[in-house]
């Protein structure tokens, strides 16, 4: 109803000009009057010598008007502005009239002009909605329909709708819009949309709720399909059989119909029974034969066995000795058996001597001594490599030191197999790998690891001491020379493998390996980034590696080439994060390589330091797995009873830290954990309870299901999330807690929890949920490593060259499906100890060692020539 602007002029003076005539450069505008407040109105024109208001066709008296005059710069023409206040009992004095209005009317020597009209109304608001939104249950996918009429009021009230108590926007929900007539539409109901719904009418001058109405989504339950039919019952003879289905596709939520009809089938069968053989009587006695014996015979068919039935036991022939004069002249005389025995004897002697007079030539040439090899050793057919024994008074890290000068070089072997000439060393035919035996070995090292005082004391010291945690529960340490060694950090999947010569000879490095915990260091992710795996350092920083040590650790990513674009993190000395390496790229450096495998990466890496492996989801297939464990109080003094649902990353190291938390709250593990796929659809994760048994458990939460944002998970920057159920028994001597658990995310699939347990129990936590680790955390030198030293040298030596019909390193990463990353192993100065470092790696302390020795054997068998000369 806005006024439109009208401009007259009263008996314009002769010759003068319009542009002269008044101009406003304010107007009064429409405007509410709340409660009791008065309005005030205003203009302002120029050029004007006077102005004065005109309010339901009435002069303003002259002292109401507040006059201002200036003079405008850019004219240097009159400025006039008045002002005047309106009050309620002004307006409601005009009764009849259909509303009240002023106007300006501005004077100047050419004339007149009349400002537009601006209406004053008093605002209000109706206490009662016209029309109220009604409880309603709705099965799932119906289509809801809330009314919403607001009360009466000046200005129009607004409408908005709430849920559960939190605004609804029809911009972020594609399933919900508002209708002019201010009615909510749900499309198609979902569970998620079970809430209390509430319409808010609001203006200038207040602000009106509807009464809340309740909407339940009701799901009827659906039958599965039957099971295969079980076994009969009887083994033998007339029995019966079933078949059985669960009303769980879907199962009935929210007060749903169950399903109607039966959930068992069963139906008569018949089982043959079986006969157990039984022999015949035995035949007549054969002849007497040339060697003086003769046979009789039976057989299993009185009865034959059938359906299952045992068979006969004991012989189906008999002979026996039998004296005939027809066999006298066969047996053959003493004489000749002697001279046989004779000729036996010496060839038996004849082979001893040689093969012991090969042994002793052997061990003088290899110029071994015998307190560093035995005959295991020379047994499995490897030829001494080039070492010096040291003498029994010179202490010394290591009785041998190995030669391994020849696996300094480059490798330079081409990709693809040469025919070489049969000059190769060959690997004998025999259990390659066999462990050295029960002799004494000076190969096996264990230097003293540094206490954890003057570790820390001394880490303390440097600067990158500032970025550990403190405490050594998630810290492993030790000192290593150029014998290598291993760190790892016990039931957290975490361990560091430092191969043989990675540390340069002469050099000792105390090395340490930290988890971090994610609230300790910050790891920016952008867009739909998240962190697949711990975050791990291990240094010092700087340490100069001539190898690659492997680092191992575990993540949760369910990986495919085109759901992610996963990449390997490090921060850098000055605090940043950098991509290093793109998993299935080309590597830009061959400083760092990655093998990522269902559960864990190993990531092989020159330079120590912190490394986290992060991924970026490139649809919204890409799934992270997730752990859902549930615990609850070991003891329940109260009535009230809490049931804790943990969502975690799928890795050990998070799992282990939950579990010291729970252990600290006194709580108990309920159930078996299970796994969730968790995809990047933006939709939040949901969990409600159901199935508890009302006549003695009742459920304190008010909305039908707890909900855990999107983001709160996808970043795996909080390791903890869980939700509380806080459930009351309706009496102390209520011991035993049966219910159900969902967990699902919006429009995915969802994992049920049976929760049957009594709370009486304090069953604490199941010992197959983390077993502890055995072994130290700290091993140094070759009991590190599950293959013995001399055994990983003679491999490497024989396999490194390129060989005959493709006999070396290449068909032995082919054996261990490590044929994916020829061209990384390719680049290094040897191979084959980049194969065995990885196996190393993968299968340390339960490896087993006999496929290992398998495969190896299998690669010497390509060749013909492998084994046509004898080696000692």
């Amino acid at each position: 109803t806005g006024a439109q602007q009208s401009a007259t002029v009263a008996n314009p003076a002769p010759g003068t000009s319009s542009d002269l005539l008044p101009h406003f450069q304010l107007e009064p505008e429409d405007v509410y009057i709340v409660k009791n407040k008065a309005v005030s109105l205003a203009c302002r024109a120029t050029p004007a010598t006077q102005i004065y208001f005109k309010c339901n066709g009435e002069w303003v008296h002259q002292g109401d008007h507040v006059t201002q005059h200036s003079t405008d710069r850019s004219t240097g023409l009159p400025v006039m502005e008045v002002r005047i206040e309106v009050t309620r009992q002004q307006v409601e004095k005009i009764f009849g009239l259909e509303e009240y209005w002023c106007q300006c009317v501005a004077w100047s020597s050419s004339g007149t002009t009349k400002s537009q009209k601006a209406f004053v109304r008093i605002a209000y608001l109706r206490k009662n909605f016209e029309q109220e939104p009604t409880a309603r249950e709705v099965s799932i996918e119906q289509g809801i329909v809330l009314p919403c009429r607001p009360p009466e009021g000046i200005p129009p009230a607004e409408v908005e709708w709430l849920r559960n108590e939190e605004l609804v926007d029809p911009e972020l929900d594609a399933n919900v819009y508002v209708t002019p007539e201010h009615s909510l539409v749900l499309r198609q109901a979902r569970l998620a949309d079970t809430a209390n719904y509430t319409c808010v009418a609001k203006n200038i001058v207040a602000r009106r709720r509807s009464a809340s109405a309740a909407i339940t989504v009701y799901v009827n339950g659906g039958w599965s399909t039957w099971t295969q039919w079980s076994g009969c019952s009887t083994s033998c003879g007339r029995g019966w059989q079933k078949r059985s289905r669960t009303c769980t596709n879907p199962t009935p939520l929210n007060g749903g119909a169950f399903c109607e009809g039966q959930n068992v089938q069963k139906t008569a069968c018949t089982t043959l029974c079986p006969v157990d053989g039984a022999w015949s009587e035995w035949s007549k006695w054969s002849e007497c034969g040339a060697e003086c014996t003769h046979w009789r015979s039976r057989e299993c068919s009185e009865p034959a066995p059938r359906n299952g039935g045992r068979d006969c036991h004991g012989p189906e022939l008999d002979t026996r000795n039998c004296t005939s004069e027809l066999c006298t002249h066969a047996a053959p005389g003493t004489e000749d058996v002697a001279l046989y025995v004779g000729l036996v004897a010496v060839a038996v002697c004849l082979v001893l001597l040689l093969l012991v007079g090969v042994l002793v030539y052997c061990r003088k040439k290899g110029g071994l001594d015998a307190d560093v090899a035995d005959s295991s050793i020379l047994t499995a057919g490897f030829q001494p490599v080039s070492i010096k024994p040291s003498k029994a008074d010179n202490p010394s890290l290591l009785t041998i030191q190995p030669d391994l000068s020849t696996t300094t070089m480059t490798y330079q072997g081409s990709l693809c197999p040469r025919q070489d000439g049969p000059a190769k060393l060959q690997l004998p035919n025999g259990h390659l790998l066999s462990p050295l035996g029960a002799g004494r070995h000076t190969l096996h090292h264990s230097s003293p690891a540094a206490e954890g005082a003057d570790f820390v004391a001394r880490l303390s010291t440097q600067s990158y001491f500032r970025s550990l945690p403190r405490g050594t529960n998630n810290m492993a340490y030790g000192t290593f020379n150029f014998l290598g060694g291993r760190l790892m950090i016990p039931n957290t999947g975490i361990s560091l493998l430092i191969p043989p010569d990675a540390i340069p000879r002469g050099k000792i490095y105390e090395v340490y390996l930290t988890l971090h915990k994610q609230e300790e260091v910050r790891l920016p992710l952008a867009g739909c980034q998240t962190l697949l795996s711990p975050i791990v350092s291990c240094g010092p920083p700087g340490v100069l590696l001539t190898r690659p040590a492997i680092l191992a650790m575990g993540h949760c990513v369910e990986a495919s080439a085109e759901n992610w674009s996963i990449r390997l993190k490090k921060q850098s000395c000055e605090g940043t994060w950098e991509d290093v390496l793109q998993l299935g790229a080309e590597p830009c450096t061959e400083l760092y390589y990655c093998q990522l495998e269902a559960q864990a990466c190993y990531v092989f890496t020159e330079q120590l330091g912190r490394f986290a492996l992060v991924g970026e989801s490139l649809s919204m297939a890409a799934s992270k797995r997730l752990k859902l464990v549930l615990f609850a109080p070991a003891a329940c003094p109260s009535l009230e009873y809490n049931i804790r649902v943990y969502c975690l990353s799928d890795t050990q190291d998070v799992l282990k830290e939950v579990i010291q938390l729970e252990k600290q709250l006194g709580g108990q593990l309920i159930g078996a954990p299970r796994v969730l796929h968790f995809k990047d659809s933006y939709h939040n994760l949901r969990l409600s309870i159901h199935d508890m048994p009302s006549s003695l458990w009742k459920s304190k939460l008010l909305a039908s299901y707890q909900e855990i944002p999107f983001y709160h998970i996808w970043s795996g920057l909080q390791p903890f999330l869980h939700c509380t159920f806080t459930l009351e028994r309706l009496s102390t001597s209520t011991c035993e807690l049966a219910c159900k658990i969902w967990v699902w995310q919006v429009e995915g699939d969802g994992q049920s929890f049976t929760v049957n347990f009594n709370i009486a129990k304090d069953t604490r936590f199941s010992d197959w949920l983390v077993p502890d680790e055995v072994g130290t955390p700290a091993l140094v030198g070759p009991s590190a490593f599950k293959i013995p030293f001399l055994i990983r040298q003679k491999i490497i030596s024989s396999l490194d060259p390129p060989g005959t019909r493709g006999a070396d390193w290449r068909t032995l990463a082919q054996k261990l499906n490590l044929d994916s990353h020829l061209s990384f192993f390719a680049s290094k100065a040897s191979p084959t100890a980049m194969i065995l470092n990885l196996w190393e790696a993968q299968h340390f302390p339960n490896g087993n060692l006999s496929q290992l020795a398998a495969a190896v054997a299998e690669v010497g068998k390509q060749d013909g020539a492998l084994f046509s000369e004898a080696e000692c």
